[in-house]
């Protein structure tokens, strides 16, 4: 059984990780690299955890997490399709039951936001995981923030947490923003389709996503 610690201590995956995040610096992205990978593997693992999901599928979404961004070293175009066919070689090379391969490349092909949908819990988890890593860390150099949108919505979070409540049948995001550095209204010019993404996410997990910016409920 091919297990997270397997994906992680790969060395082409480590190559194609540390690769793909040269690109995007090249492109001007934020960080894609071992620290955002990471978060959202751990993250992804997280909800499905706190649902109640097995520990396979937990280590699943783990997986998906951890990979869905190498497609960025081809292109970042349609990364999301190059990321998950390059993750298909890898999670067969290592001999992956067929069935566990779709599950992941499917979580990974579904979730850039401009074609992404929740197909399963895995592709639910890593979509939410995803899409709320929203930190100052990922902004690359503080010059940008001045004439960057997303470097300056990114450098203005403070502080970003998902929060489950099972009994109420909600995952609510909570974001703490330095408003002296970005508006509310700065998030949602370049985040709003995230968050559409989110809830339809939160919605195949059986839950009500909710936005919650400096302790008002937007969502």
């Amino acid at each position: 059984m091919v297990t997270y610690q397997d994906i992680v201590q790969n060395e082409t995956v480590k190559t194609y990780i540390r690769k793909a995040d040269e690109t995007l610096s090249a492109l001007g992205y934020t960080e894609h690299s071992f620290a955002h990978v990471g978060i959202v593997a751990k993250e992804a693992g997280r909800v499905l955890e706190e649902l109640g999901y097995s520990k396979r599928e937990q280590e699943l979404a783990q997986i998906a997490g951890y990979l869905h961004d190498i497609g960025n070293v081809i292109n970042r175009v349609d990364h999301a399709q190059s990321g998950a066919v390059m993750a298909f070689r890898i999670l067969d090379q290592l001999c992956m039951e067929p069935g566990e391969i779709a599950t992941v490349i499917a979580a990974i092909g579904n979730h850039d936001e401009k074609t992404a949908f929740p197909v399963n819990p895995v592709a639910a988890a890593l979509i939410l995981a995803d899409k709320t890593d929203v930190r100052r860390s990922r902004v690359r150099s503080k010059d940008t923030i001045a004439f960057d949108i997303h470097d300056r919505v990114n450098y203005s979070v403070v502080k970003a947490e998902n929060v489950i409540r099972k009994e109420e049948k909600e995952l609510e995001l909570h974001l703490a923003i330095d408003t002296e550095i970005c508006s509310v209204m700065d998030y949602f010019e370049i985040f709003l389709e995230r968050m559409m993404l989110c809830r339809k996410a939160a919605e195949m997990l059986g839950l009500r996503f909710r936005l919650i910016v400096n302790e008002q409920k937007l969502l």
